[in-house]
């Protein structure tokens, strides 16, 4: 054993006398050892960046000493001292020169450089960069034996936040495709969508492109790690996660059983133009970091229309394909504004209950590819996006290519809010997105826009509340919004049930794009101003944060939100402190269902749930024919129908009347890029709801809205409320879906208390809840979601996902899913010995008694050799063994057969001891008869 210290003591310890046989001794300080050269030599890496070859016969002095990376000087001197090599290792080749691995070593001449592993092969020098700091690294040769040439193949390298394998049977040391995702968190991870139980042929289809787009100069050879297996058990159904990152990329995975493999990466910075600095090009930019972060995704497996909604307010519709194609990208700019703040009211007491609405719009209009009006420096921006899309051809890879950039713009100076809600359509051929100051619809295949307005106009006549526009504003200061969260009036318990789509919240902002504020300080007026402007439901953007680094806080009262209050009484999930004249659209849902009590048959429609837990349903008016539907227009109004629930909707889902889950129309995917003509010509094929003929009297559908306080199903077109459900009244949901689990259909909710709980649907009976995990952070909030067959995750950590399941089935079949760590290797021969050398040269092979018939060996295993040790198999069998006699029977039985085994084993090698003894003395009595007669002159 070789053992090196800092003060540059280098001692060889002797593990059977267990004593020093050799001491050395250098001026630097020792970092790593290696065995050289059959066991007769060592190579030390010192402090100094310096190697030194020892060896044993004559251990004064190192007989060789290198500096790799320092510079030779002209007078002869030694090299300039370099980087601590921090390990080395050397192996020998039969064929070529030896290699000499080390980490570290560089010169200090360049600051900058990052973290090095340096090949030495012969002459040649490689040293290869890494993206982070290297914590250790391992040859793999093709024997163990350092008596024997080695042989080395590849090098395998553990970084902090990744693990590489290099090549080293190729000169240009390549390395291996890790099979295996390490760094899932390369970019912060901002939201996720499972998806389960999907179309089997995805997977390999987003693979194939995958491949496609993965970097060149990898190794051709397979991945050298071998070890394990995986056991997939009898849930093999499709799943994808997607997830979005603060880069602008999505990435898909492969999530079926218990693998995670990346199948396909899409950037979708890749449709905007890349601001320069310095160009003196007027900006629009409204987010200091990560302008292209993912707030939100919309995926339909079935037609494979993916769309995406950015923090920097735009939304990106992208069609799949298999073909590559150059094209321009087509942009819609959306005008979408609405303050009743800046409305003056010199007499407040003659408003009408019903404002009009006509007098309250004077800016929602609707651009269509209009010329950006950029103002000039220091005048209000206007009618300008916050990005740029590329106006030339853009060549996309196969894959998902972008078909339409929606954007929303500058209205007077204020600049867009982000998108709190997304929906798309294949059958319609829409998307519909909300913020904070209304809605728009988009006709994707027709690229116009149908739809740009206010959240309260889409109510007309039907508006429940009188909705009064302000006087001017005042310049305050904060009283109470700035302050720690002791000194806020506001109960503990009270704040817990409070949403957090508030604005301010504990001197935080809450929005997943804006800076933390600085708790307990007060802000200079000009700046209070400027936030009073905004309003509470209008956070600034500023920066995009990940989901991994959020963090939930309380809401405080302040001057302002209690100055937001409305003349009536709203939902019981807005508290009165915080009431505002403002209302999101927080969910969004295309259906074919009754618009109308009066309707008889059902239409296309779109569900608009609100922040106040007002439901509004929005009739879509499209062309008869597929022919007309490419130059028709289609018309978008509201029907005047509004339901209510507690708290702002995140939800909705229709079921028909047998309770069975009606799943939204779509259009069979068909690749829009095909160069088979009859493709090209092929007719969309839609897939809709029709009802049967048994539903032609009474009620047909249930409509199943959830909250963030509670669930209604309500009977259509009819709209009676047939059942309610109160979720929780002292939190608030974060998440709600309606999934499908064994055959049935359920609402599956997440409670920012930790809460998970399933309902019955339509009945909305519970059926599970469970106090799993308490929300700590926004991180949890953000990127917790449900998915068909009894299954969530989210992410745990900034760079782990976790997996969760709510099913009894996939717990039962948990046990068979896991894989086997080690795969049972038999132990390598050892090395075959000469007849003549252990004849006459060679020392006899020392055999342990204890060894040999002590309990050591007999009936404990050795510390050095792992074994598998099948069990009784099943898990039944499992159970059975787990408790009382029967277990203690089964650990017995299992003792018994361990020791028959090495017992066995044992009798082997006694047999084989006595035929090699048998052997040894035959040879030996044949070479005395063949010697006895002969004189010492005849030898």
């Amino acid at each position: 054993l070789l053992i090196g210290y800092e003060n540059g003591t280098v001692v060889l310890w002797d593990l059977r006398s267990k004593r020093a046989e050799l001491r050395v001794y250098y001026d630097e300080a020792i970092h790593s050892v290696d065995w050289h050269h059959e066991g007769k030599q060592f190579m030390c890496s010192h402090s100094d960046g310096s190697l030194t070859l020892w060896n044993l016969k004559s251990p004064s002095r190192p007989f060789q000493i290198t500096i790799p990376h320092g510079k030779i000087q002209r007078d002869g001197k030694k090299p300039e001292s370099c980087k601590p090599i921090l390990k080395v290792e050397y192996k020998t080749c039969k064929s070529s020169e030896p290699f000499i691995i080390f980490s570290g070593g560089l010169s200090y001449d360049k600051a900058c450089r990052r973290p090095s592993l340096t090949i030495m092969h012969g002459k040649a020098i490689t040293v290869l960069e890494m993206d982070h700091p290297i914590v250790d690294f391992l040859t793999l040769c093709e024997t163990p034996y350092p008596n024997e040439f080695q042989e080395p193949y590849a090098v395998v390298v553990l970084l902090e936040k990744d693990l590489i394998v290099v090549d080293l049977t190729q000169s240009n040391f390549p390395i291996f495709e890790n099979p295996y995702p390490i760094d899932i968190h390369e970019s912060p991870v901002t939201c996720t969508e499972y998806f389960a139980d999907c179309p089997p042929d995805l997977i390999p289809v987003l693979y194939s492109v995958g491949a496609k787009h993965k970097k060149q100069g990898y190794s051709n050879k397979e991945w050298p790690i071998s070890g394990g297996a995986w056991n997939l058990g009898t849930q093999t159904y499709p799943e994808i996660i997607i997830t979005g990152h603060a880069d602008g990329s999505i990435k898909f995975w492969d999530a079926s059983a218990i693998t995670l493999q990346m199948l396909y990466k899409l950037k979708t910075s890749k449709v905007f133009e890349k601001q320069k600095l310095g160009e003196g090009k007027p900006t629009a930019e409204i987010v200091e970091e990560d302008p292209f972060a993912i707030q939100m995704m919309y995926w339909c497996p079935e037609s494979r229309i993916f769309c995406v909604a950015g923090v920097s307010a735009y939304v990106i519709v992208y069609r799949f394909s298999k073909h590559e194609v150059n094209t321009e990208i087509v942009s819609l700019e959306v005008r979408l504004q609405y303050d009743v703040e800046d409305d003056i009211t010199p007499e407040p007491e003659i408003i009408p209950p019903f404002p009009d609405a006509s007098s309250q719009l004077p800016s929602l209009k609707s651009l269509s590819g209009s010329t950006n009006t950029v103002a000039c420096e220091g005048m209000m921006k206007d009618s300008i996006p916050c990005l740029s899309v590329k106006t030339r051809p853009v060549r996309m890879p196969p894959g998902y290519q972008a078909e339409l950039v929606i954007q929303l713009v500058w209205v007077d100076g204020e600049p867009p809010q982000q998108i709190t809600s997304l929906a798309v359509n294949s059958a319609y051929g829409l998307v519909a997105f909300g913020n904070c100051n209304g809605l728009a619809v988009v006709d994707f295949m027709q690229k116009t826009v149908l739809l740009s307005m206010g959240t309260i106009d889409l109510y007309g006549s039907s508006d429940p509340y009188q909705r009064q526009p302000r006087s001017p504003r005042k310049n305050k200061q904060f009283t109470a919004g700035m302050t720690e969260l002791t000194d806020s009036p506001v109960s503990l318990e009270l704040e817990r049930c409070k949403s957090p789509t508030s604005d301010h919240v504990n001197g935080h902002c809450t929005s997943p794009t804006s800076q933390t504020c600085s708790s307990g300080k007060r802000l200079p007026s000009t700046d209070v101003t400027k936030s009073n402007r905004r309003g509470p439901g209008r956070p600034p953007f500023r920066k995009a944060q990940s989901a991994a680094c959020m963090e939930i806080s309380l809401p405080v009262t302040t001057e302002e939100n209690r100055e937001n209050t409305f003349s009536r009484s709203r939902s019981s999930s807005v508290s009165s402190i915080d009431k505002e004249s403002k209302e999101a659209i927080t969910a969004l849902y295309f259906m074919e269902t009754f618009s109308r009590k009066n309707d008889s048959t059902v239409s296309p429609c779109l569900w608009v749930g609100t922040g106040l837990g007002m439901v509004l349903i929005i009739s879509l008016n499209l062309p008869a024919t597929e022919e007309l539907r490419q130059t028709e227009p289609v018309m978008v109004s509201p029907s005047g129908t509004v339901l209510t629930v507690k708290g702002a909707v995140l939800t909705f889902s229709c079921l028909d009347c047998m309770g069975t889950f009606i799943h939204p129309p779509y259009e069979v995917w068909r690749d829009p890029n095909s160069i088979d003509d009859s493709e090209k010509t092929r007719k969309r094929k839609l897939v809709m709801y029709s009802p049967s003929s048994s539903q032609d009297m009474g009620d047909h559908q249930f409509a199943v809205i959830c909250s963030e306080k509670q669930a209604k199903v309500f009977s259509l077109p009819s709209q009676t409320c047939l059942y309610v459900h109160n979720i929780t009244e002292t939190s608030f949901l974060l998440r709600a879906d309606v999934v499908t689990l064994c055959n049935s259909i359920c609402l599956a909710c997440f409670c920012a208390n930790g809460h998970i709980m399933t309902m019955s649907l339509p009945s909305l009976r519970p059926m599970v809840d469970v106090n799993y995990l308490p929300v700590t952070d926004m991180r949890i909030a953000r990127t917790f979601c449900f998915t068909n067959e009894g299954q969530a995750l989210y992410l745990s950590s900034p760079t782990e996902i976790q997996r969760l399941t709510y099913s009894q089935e996939m717990c039962d079949s948990l046990q068979d899913m896991l894989g086997d760590l080690f795969t049972p290797v038999e132990t390598p021969e050892a090395q075959n010995r000469g007849f003549l050398k252990g004849l006459f040269g060679g020392s006899g092979q020392a055999f342990d008694r204890e060894e040999l018939f002590g309990e050591a060996s007999a009936g404990k295993a050795s510390r050095s050799l792992a074994q598998h040790i099948p069990g009784s198999g099943g898990i039944e069998g499992m159970k059975g063994a787990a408790g009382g006699v029967i277990g203690d029977l089964a650990r017995a039985r299992l003792a018994l057969d361990e020791r028959g085994q090495r017992l066995g084993e044992l009798d082997e090698k006694t047999a084989s001891m006595m035929a090699s003894a048998e052997a040894f003395s035959k040879h030996a009595h044949e070479l005395m008869l063949k010697y006895k007669d002969k004189k010492w002159y005849q030898f």
